[in-house]
């Protein structure tokens, strides 16, 4: 016990070093804006989609991006009528000129869009405990040691059980 008291001191002391040599900064941090339409002046279009170089599952990949931001669409790799619908709704909701075709800076504004709803959605998905739904719980040397002092506590009450029964 004594041995891993002392690893998780060094480790604390290890990782709390990096903190020390950083200092605070007082440069500010950048924010993220929903969409900066400044750099997007320029209407998207077949053309500038097709410079982002989409391969089918790249555009699957911004269908499922556009699903996971709330704009339905089916995920098939061919970018039909519903998915320019849905490229037009997500254009339209973060200010961009509503073309249904994307450029670079779009993309890359939907894919951090979409990025950042899916950290949201592991946060959503945990119980109030702190736990993920599927948490095995303490792992590791404490983990085993709960398991042991468990097995061991059944061993003894069914031995101690069975001097009392008939």
């Amino acid at each position: 016990m004594r041995a891993l008291i002392l690893a998780f001191s060094i480790l604390a002391i290890i990782d709390s070093a990096h903190f020390a040599k950083a200092g605070l900064s007082s440069t500010p941090r950048e924010t993220l804006a929903p969409a900066d339409t400044a750099i997007s002046a320029n209407e998207a279009t077949q053309e500038t989609e097709g410079q982002i170089g989409l391969t089918k599952a790249k555009r699957r990949d911004v269908q499922r991006r556009l699903t996971r931001l709330g704009f339905d669409t089916k995920v098939n790799g061919t970018f039909d009528e519903s998915t320019r619908a849905a490229i037009a709704r997500w254009q339209e909701e973060y200010g961009y000129p509503t073309t249904g075709f994307l450029d670079a800076t779009q993309h890359k504004a939907l894919t951090d869009a979409a990025k950042q709803a899916g950290k949201s959605d592991r946060k959503d998905r945990r119980h109030p405990g702190g736990r993920a739904r599927y948490s095995r719980g303490v792992g590791g040397p404490i983990g085993a040691i709960g398991g042991a002092v468990r097995g061991v506590g059944r061993g003894v009450g069914s031995a101690v059980g069975g001097l009392f029964r008939r």
